[in-house]
C-alpha cells in the first residue's frame, strides 16, 4: 500500500498544518498589533487636537493591572488622550508641521525637554521599600576610598558660571550605582536642593569640580524640584531629565542652529 499523505479523500496533512499555521500567525499578527494599542493611544488628531477612533479591529478592550504593595492600578488604554496644555504653536494649520515653543520650553517641557506623564510615587524594589534614595539616610552607603568624593564641590554650567554645591548623593539600590549628585542651588542661609543625573555630569578631579555642559549656571534654581526630600518619584525622574536634555537644545539661543 502507498501512503499518499492524505487522512481524508482530497485532503492532504501538510496542506492542513499549513493553514493552520498560517491562521495562527496571522491571529498573533492581529493579537499583538492590538496590545500594542496600549501606550500612546487612543490616537489624536494632527489638525483638531481632538481624540480619533481609533476603531473596534486596531484598539484593544481595556485592560487592568493589579500593581502589588497597595500601588494605584493602572488601566490601559486610558480612554481618552494627554489633555494636558501644550506651550507650543503650530506654524501652519495642515498636518505634519513643525511646532515652536510659546513660552520657556524647558520649563514647560516641550520638545527635547519633553517627559513622560509617569505615575507620580517612586519607583519600589521588591519587597516594597523606596529603590532611590540619598547617602544620608543610610549609613551603609559611603564613597569608595579611592574615588573622588563629589560631595562639596562647586558644580559649574557651561557658560563657567557656578550653579550650585553637590551636597549628596542618591544611590539605585536595585543596581547599586550612583544616579543622582543632590545639588544646592541655593545659599547656606535660603537653601535649594535639586538633583543633577549623573550622565549629564562630568566630574573633573583636577579642578575639583563637576562640569554640567548641559545647562548654564542660572539654570539649576530652574531644575524641578521633588515633593519628598528623600525620595524621588518616576514622574519627577522624568521631569528632571527632560529639563536637563532640553538644556542641550534651548539653554541658549546659538544651540537651536546647525553646527555648519
Amino acid at each position: 500500500m502507498i501512503f499518499s499523505g492524505e487522512f481524508a479523500p482530497g485532503i492532504d496533512l501538510v496542506d492542513v498544518c499549513l493553514w493552520l499555521f498560517t491562521l495562527f500567525f496571522v491571529g498573533l499578527i492581529f493579537w499583538l498589533d492590538r496590545e500594542s494599542h496600549r501606550e500612546g493611544f487612543p490616537p489624536v488628531s494632527d489638525e483638531t487636537g481632538e481624540v480619533e477612533n481609533g476603531g473596534v479591529v486596531f484598539m484593544p478592550t481595556a485592560k487592568t493591572y493589579i500593581l502589588s504593595h497597595g500601588r494605584e492600578n493602572v488601566t490601559v488604554p486610558p480612554g481618552e488622550g494627554d489633555q494636558r496644555e501644550i506651550a507650543l504653536r503650530r506654524l501652519a494649520p495642515w498636518a505634519g508641521t513643525p511646532y515652536e515653543p510659546t513660552g520657556d520650553p524647558m520649563a514647560d517641557g516641550v520638545g527635547p525637554a519633553s517627559y513622560a506623564e509617569r505615575q507620580d510615587v517612586p519607583d519600589i524594589l521588591a519587597n516594597g521599600d523606596t529603590r532611590i534614595i540619598p547617602y544620608s539616610t543610610d549609613a551603609a552607603y559611603s564613597v569608595a576610598p579611592n574615588d573622588l568624593d563629589p560631595r562639596g564641590l562647586d558644580v559649574i554650567g557651561a557658560d563657567g558660571e557656578k550653579g550650585g554645591v553637590v551636597v549628596d548623593l542618591w544611590v539605585d539600590r536595585a543596581e547599586a550605582i550612583i544616579r543622582y549628585y543632590e545639588v544646592n542651588a541655593g545659599t547656606d542661609e535660603v537653601p535649594h536642593h535639586v538633583l543633577l543625573p549623573v550622565p549629564f555630569a562630568d566630574v573633573k578631579k583636577k579642578e575639583r569640580q563637576v562640569h554640567v555642559d548641559a545647562l548654564f549656571g542660572h539654570h539649576f534654581a530652574k531644575v524641578p524640584t521633588t515633593k519628598n526630600p528623600t525620595s524621588v518619584t518616576r514622574l519627577e525622574e522624568d521631569k528632571i531629565t527632560g529639563f536637563y536634555g532640553g538644556g542641550k537644545f534651548y539653554a541658549e539661543a546659538s544651540r537651536h542652529e546647525p553646527y555648519i
